[in-house]
């Protein structure tokens, strides 16, 4: 993949991740802000973005999108395939809820 394919890839999924977040935040702000990871400021401002506003925020040449955890203990509840996976993904969700919301500045 040369740098132009990797450009346009991570432009589109930028595009799709800011209008999931944007249909997210239109139907439910408190829920979106929990699962995307955003303050309620940064959900206000998403909401807001007019349609050529995405899309140039899209064209960034650097992901908008990142994991929300940088403990490989959560990513692995999070990816774990045996008998108990669902209490393992819970109870990852319980410990991300104590991670705190980063706010753009």
């Amino acid at each position: 993949m040369n740098v132009d394919d990797m450009k346009a890839e991570i432009r589109d999924a930028n595009l799709s991740y800011l209008m999931l977040a944007q249909q997210m935040i239109r139907s439910d702000k408190a829920a979106a802000t929990f699962r995307l990871g955003v303050s309620l400021a940064i959900a206000d401002l998403l909401e807001r973005l007019s349609n050529a506003q995405l899309l140039k925020l899209a064209s960034t040449s650097m992901m908008l999108a990142r994991f929300r955890f940088d403990d490989g203990a959560i990513l692995g509840m999070l990816t774990d395939h045996g008998k108990d996976s669902a209490l393992a993904r819970s109870h990852a969700a319980i410990l991300m809820t104590g991670h705190t919301v980063e706010d753009i500045v």
